[in-house]
């Protein structure tokens, strides 16, 4: 193996003290990289995750001993994100960076949600010399100052009208957007990458000047979740929706499908969020609609692996879908709907099927619960691309080209990560 390296990830929010898919791939990632004898750095914002979340996190997060976390702790509460948000700089966050930056020599220093950090990180470098800077786009945050590309708080963002469509969200403007303070922060990243093509192209459209590049996300494999499963959650034949419960997430859509055509399979839902009492409320009333509540990856194994879909509805631009790839690797198909990302990962497999209209989405539930075997062709054909594609090796073969090509750039040599050889489940 080549010498360790010492990586510095900086983000907005790490587990437990998280939300989403991106600071689950981050933690993966990280995991990965400390399995491989690398010592790793993550700074992230508990100020801005105790914004958004009062009390302790949901669910316990696995530490690793390469892998060495640092909380900022303000002691100034949301203050110090709502500054953040508002200038663009670190300010109450900068001296935790700027400490790391001065004891330590980074080879790497790997952005990815610094939304509530500050675009001002991307300018800093280690006391001791230059490191190597990567930018995964997890959201659309770089375009778009609602993150997620949703206009107005209710619809899929079509054409930018940033100032009305924050105001009509909820959240101040933020006046420095305009001044190309970002673009000229981005000057100082040596590669921007992206879990999907999709949202690659969305950054170029929408007017971001450094090239994206694609870096799928990945999942560490999980076989005895299909060898050996856990007993079914339930003996009813179900459908699984897993996520936030947010209104972008589109589970409404499918709650309102259960309640009018009185659906005979069961709706599973796994997952926590703000919208989770008004969602409970429009089902109270059908029995096929169950919530389980929030599961850790491991208890999702067998809800994954026992259901006839996996459906992703979501309204919004999907950076990737992250469910996608945790039902391929159970076995289980995919129905998506036709925006985003999620297309895309479905067309690269031939794992599930793609749905614009209601009809569409109970023709591919009815096809799949009336044919076990199309059910298990399609989520064979999920499985083998998910071990092409989105295992921890696949991952680390692009994400080592990628920092060797920013290293040859930037100082004029290579540096070469050696590959995953097995990594345990998160």
């Amino acid at each position: 193996m080549n010498r360790p390296f010492r990586f510095l990830h900086i983000t907005t929010f790490y587990p437990p003290l998280s939300f989403g898919g991106d600071a689950t791939y981050l933690h993966r990632l990280c995991h990965v990289l400390g399995d491989l004898g690398h010592r790793v750095d993550v700074v992230h914002c508990a100020d801005s995750f105790h914004m958004f979340h009062e009390g302790p996190p949901p669910l316990a997060a696995k530490e690793h001993p390469n892998v060495t976390r640092h909380e900022v702790h303000s002691g100034l509460g949301t203050f110090s994100p709502l500054v953040t948000h508002q200038t663009g700089r670190a300010f109450f966050k900068s001296g935790t960076i700027q400490r790391l930056l001065e004891r330590n020599s980074y080879d790497v220093i790997h952005y990815h949600n610094i939304s509530l950090i500050g675009p001002e990180a991307m300018r800093w470098q280690p006391k001791a010399g230059p490191a190597v800077k990567l930018y995964t786009t997890h959201e659309h945050w770089l375009v778009c100052p609602m993150n997620v590309l949703w206009k107005f708080n209710e619809r899929a963002c079509e054409k930018p009208e940033c100032i009305r469509c924050t105001v009509r969200g909820g959240r101040p403007p933020q006046l420095w957007r305009p001044t190309g303070y970002l673009e000229s922060c981005a000057e100082h990243v040596d590669q921007f990458v992206s879990p999907s093509r999709f949202t690659a192209r969305m950054h170029a459209e929408r007017g971001f000047p450094k090239p994206v590049a694609h870096l799928p996300y990945f999942l560490p494999r999980t076989d005895s979740d299909w060898r050996n499963p856990e007993p079914r959650p339930v003996e009813e034949p179900y459908f699984l929706f897993v996520g936030r419960l947010e209104k972008i997430k589109g589970l409404d859509t499918v709650i309102e499908l259960w309640n009018r055509r009185q659906l005979p399979w069961k709706l599973l839902v796994a997952g926590a969020g703000a919208a989770e009492a008004d969602l409970r409320a429009q089902a109270a009333d059908n029995a096929n609609i169950r919530f389980v509540g929030l599961k850790s990856q491991r208890e999702l194994g067998a809800l994954y692996h026992h259901a006839i879909a996996s459906i992703i509805p979501s309204v919004t631009y999907e950076t990737f879908g992250m469910i996608n790839i945790e039902s391929f690797a159970r076995k289980t198909p995919v129905i998506v709907r036709d925006l985003g990302a999620l297309p895309e990962v479905v067309n690269d497999s031939g794992g599930g099927f793609i749905y614009r209209t209601d009809e569409e989405l109970l023709n591919a539930m009815q096809s799949l619960a009336d044919s076990p075997a199309l059910r298990a062709r399609l989520g064979e054909s999920g499985y083998q691309a998910f071990q092409r594609y989105w295992t921890p090796e696949a991952h680390l073969r692009l994400y080592s080209d990628f920092i060797d090509g920013a290293a040859e750039k930037r100082l004029g040599r290579r540096l070469t990560l050696e590959s995953a050889k097995a990594v345990e489940t998160c």
